[in-house]
């Protein structure tokens, strides 16, 4: 099994912790988000509503039925931070013209204007990385990542025939 080494120091002892890549992903997942959420709440806000901003079309709205699928959010998740959004005037509903049975999420002037606040946060944290990671490094980070998402979707980490005909 493949292994990510990492330095820790622990009174003055450095210790060799070998950590496996989900551990790696996750504390770097958790770091962004730590990092986003911070900045979010400068605002008043979430990464959580600064995700949701960034995936509503400013011109024209977006389905609702849309906005879940397209983030990768559970529904309920979704409803909840959709509701906080209302109530902070961020968004509003309306009836979806081309679907009558669903409606469209549209972006308040407000919300259009922490969409804008979100996407330089977004925008801010890629210039950072791009001044002190290498191109080449990026595309292979993209390549591995891409890979990975590959391999999860394709459902070829776990055969869950396999794991059934057990």
């Amino acid at each position: 099994m493949l292994y990510l080494s990492a330095e820790i120091k622990t009174k003055d002892v450095i210790v060799m912790k070998e950590k496996t890549i989900d551990q790696v992903i996750r504390e770097m997942w958790m770091s962004i988000s730590k990092m986003y959420n911070e900045e979010a709440a400068k605002f008043g806000g979430t990464m959580s509503i600064g995700y949701v901003l960034l995936n509503i079309d400013p011109n024209e709205g977006t389905p609702s039925t849309a906005l879940g699928p397209k983030m990768g959010m559970e529904v309920t998740s979704l409803s909840r931070t959709l509701k906080n959004m209302e109530e902070k005037n961020l968004v509003h509903r309306e009836p979806n013209p081309e679907d009558g049975r669903s409606v469209l999420i549209k972006l308040t002037d407000y919300g259009c204007e922490m969409r804008d606040k979100s996407k330089e946060s977004v925008l801010r944290f890629n210039e950072v990385l791009q001044q002190h990671i290498s191109k080449d490094d990026l595309m292979t980070f993209k390549k591995v990542t891409n890979k990975i998402l590959e391999l999860i979707n394709e459902k070829q980490v776990y055969n869950h025939k396999q794991i059934q005909s057990r």
